[in-house]
């Protein structure tokens, strides 16, 4: 807690001198930053400064994002929900993201079985074959895509987080790699010197190992 207060006071910092900056242009200042977020807070939560109901945490969401448009549209921007997500965040956080934002304004898989989602991947997969059969690289690029997608909104519905999980199994991957390397050099060898059935059952030993440990 010592270590986030002290983060907190470094980012309070940052709004202070930029208020502090922009108060000798005669811009704004730290009571104006303040009275804007106070005030945007205040509009996007009419169920609670005002008379509109919502029953559940999704209508306050599709809410939110209504009222955002609105905002937008009075600043002349795009109106589309998406028009707020970085076209440069890693593809799996963006798919993630357009996904989760969608699901706002209702456009979503229905909440409950996830059978439905795993029946569509395996429709996704289908097509990847197929591709893979005309060997196209661009329709292939596009089925893969495709199932990398899916397999993103199958982790949403798990509240499995895609790219820890990712990176979870690239871990795994890598150190029973490590181990499969150790045990081609205590044979005094390179582990490019061996078959790839021998590789196999270096990698099963890895696995056990792992297990054990």
């Amino acid at each position: 807690m010592q270590d986030i207060r002290e983060e907190a006071g470094d980012l309070l910092l940052q709004v202070v001198f930029t208020a502090s900056i922009t108060k000798e242009m005669g811009a704004f200042d730290i009571k104006d930053v303040v009275r804007t977020i106070c005030d945007k807070l205040i509009r996007r939560h009419p169920h609670v400064f005002g008379n509109v109901s919502a029953k559940d945490s999704d209508e306050v969401l599709k809410n939110w994002e209504r009222i955002k448009a609105e905002e937008r549209k009075e600043k002349h921007e795009s109106t589309s929900i998406l028009s707020g997500i970085p076209s440069g965040l890693p593809p799996l956080l963006k798919a993630n993201r357009i996904q989760g934002k969608v699901k706002h304004v209702g456009f979503d898989w229905p909440a409950g079985e996830i059978e439905p989602l795993f029946k569509k991947l395996d429709e996704e997969i289908s097509e990847l074959k197929e591709a893979a059969g005309e060997n196209n690289p661009e329709h292939m690029a596009e089925e893969l895509g495709d199932v990398l997608f899916m397999t993103v909104n199958i982790a949403r519905r798990l509240n499995v987080d895609p790219d820890a999980a990712l990176n979870m199994v690239c871990e795994k991957f890598r150190k029973r790699f490590n181990i499969m390397e150790e045990l081609a050099q205590s044979e005094g060898k390179s582990i490019s010197d061996y078959s790839l059935e021998e590789l196999d059952s270096f990698w099963e030993q890895a696995k056990e190992r792992l297990k054990k440990s």
